[in-house]
């Protein structure tokens, strides 16, 4: 089975690219835009199945549909909310609503398959569901988070944040101005709350922004240490198991 990514933001594309190895589906060509992929579906051979995002830099995707009569299967991987792709959800394979769940991706995979040898090109209705996507509904990340201190209420901004960690069953925000701040949410909800390509989950105890680094050193046990500006608390590790995803991250 030949597959192709069509993402614009790379970090995206190498995290899918992994949880598809990890079902042994090999990824043979990553592309990164309408432009770049009219070019390539106009001089190679197309792929059994694509997983396409709808929102490129240069435009959306359906775009490349337009230009191009594809002959592969179509699964979604989007940020657009589930009530706007209804129109469309059953003539596709499947979609993936972002962050992709690695549960999802192995239940579209196997839909897929079962769909085999007798798949067919899938006919969409471009120019509709453009239509329906001119108000797209995207996701949105935090932007902010409203922390109480006392009886008051502190509003801190996304870009004011050095690191999330978390400390004897609490949560805490730390600032780049050094001070620490409890919030109500956990790590875990917090992972999905903020945008992958500005924040990873190092380890159980730290969520940091790619901003923040201010050096990264090789630790014991094929590990790495990340050194913050201010936070000086705990040492900063990259657990051993998340090493090769941070280094794709940072790159």
């Amino acid at each position: 089975m030949t597959t192709l990514i069509i993402e614009d933001e790379k970090p995206a594309a190498r995290l899918l690219q992994r949880k598809l190895n990890k079902l042994n589906i090999e990824v043979g060509v990553m592309l990164h835009s309408v432009e770049e992929s009219i070019e390539w579906f106009s001089i190679n051979e197309h792929p059994d199945l694509i997983f396409l995002d709808i929102q490129l830099s240069d435009g959306l995707s359906f775009e490349i549909f337009e230009k191009i009569e594809i002959k592969s299967a179509v699964i979604f991987t989007t940020a657009y909310d589930e009530y706007a792709l209804k129109a469309f959800k059953l003539n596709s394979v499947d979609y993936l609503l972002k962050p992709i769940d690695e549960a999802d991706l192995e239940a579209a995979v196997v839909k897929y398959k079962a769909r085999l040898p007798k798949q067919e090109m899938l006919n969409f209705d471009f120019e509709q569901i453009k239509k329906m996507l001119s108000n797209p509904y995207e996701k949105s990340y935090k932007k902010r988070f409203t922390v109480k201190i006392g009886q008051h209420l502190k509003v801190i901004s996304i870009d004011e944040i050095e690191c999330f960690f978390s400390e004897n069953k609490g949560t805490y925000i730390h600032t780049f101005d050094n001070r620490n701040y409890l919030v109500e949410n956990t790590l875990e909800v917090l992972e999905q709350e903020l945008d992958p390509v500005e924040f990873y989950r190092i380890s159980r105890k730290f969520i940091i922004p790619l901003k923040a680094i201010k050096e990264i050193v090789v630790y014991s046990n094929s590990r790495l240490k990340v050194i913050l500006p201010t936070y000086k608390d705990d040492e900063v590790i990259v657990s051993r198991e998340k090493v090769s995803d941070f280094k794709n991250w940072i790159g």
